[in-house]
């Protein structure tokens, strides 16, 4: 038995899971009309995100059903007790690791999202989970809300909102990452400068490909 497989998380991230795979960015007309390469563009960009994400904000986005599983199973292989979501959206990412920390006997989790709508579902999805008490949901800028009042160790680290962010907001939490903290980057292709970063073993990293979506690195010291 755990809280990741049983009701109410269970049944619930089924329901959300394929509401989302129901609803895609690329039904809507006027975004599946930017290009590919454009789209990427926009992605890398550190300029444009603002206006690139709120432009889907009707979409969960989530990670994959096996990258959340995965994100349940480090978290409890790791024991973790505090951990930092850096992309909030509707909450299915937040809910498989609020189960980790439900199911390790407790912690916090510091999430972030600038769209408001979108804290509005998630905390309707962690209310409907029974796990909003483990979750604080900071509003605003990850480049902001991220960057004071942390734990004082950090055991897991999630990046899976903008993706050109992902290298500045890593910064922002590092220096309270504890040896051994996990971090996962989810599409961590489109942030060049992060996977740059986490690949010099004289930044403290070790990291690895780990699937064709997630980046996953520790931190050595």
């Amino acid at each position: 038995m755990n809280t990741l497989t049983t009701a109410p998380v269970g049944p619930l991230l089924d329901r959300l899971f394929k509401e989302a795979e129901a609803s895609h960015p690329m039904m809507d007309p006027v975004f599946a009309s930017i290009s590919a390469n454009e789209r990427q563009q926009m992605m890398r960009s550190k300029l444009c995100y603002h206006d690139f994400y709120a432009a889907l904000k009707n979409y969960a986005l989530p990670v994959s059903r096996d990258t959340g599983r995965l994100l349940y199973m480090l978290a409890r292989a790791i024991g973790a007790r505090s951990i930092v979501e850096f992309g909030l959206s509707f909450g299915l990412s937040t809910l498989h690791l609020a189960a980790a920390l439900r199911d390790n006997g407790g912690g916090r989790l510091i999430t972030t999202e600038f769209e408001a709508s979108k804290i509005a579902r998630a905390r309707e999805n962690l209310a409907a989970g029974a796990l909003a008490d483990l979750v604080e949901i900071r509003e605003g800028d990850a480049l902001e809300t991220l960057a004071s009042d942390l734990p004082e160790a950090v055991d897991l680290l999630l990046l899976d909102g903008a993706k050109a962010l992902y290298r500045d907001v890593l910064a922002s939490v590092e220096g309270r990452l504890r040896n051994g903290a996990v971090i996962i980057a989810d599409n961590a292709d489109h942030c060049p400068d992060y996977l740059e970063y986490v690949s010099d073993p004289a930044n403290g990293y070790l990291t690895l490909s780990f699937t064709e979506e997630v980046e996953l690195a520790i931190r050595l010291n």
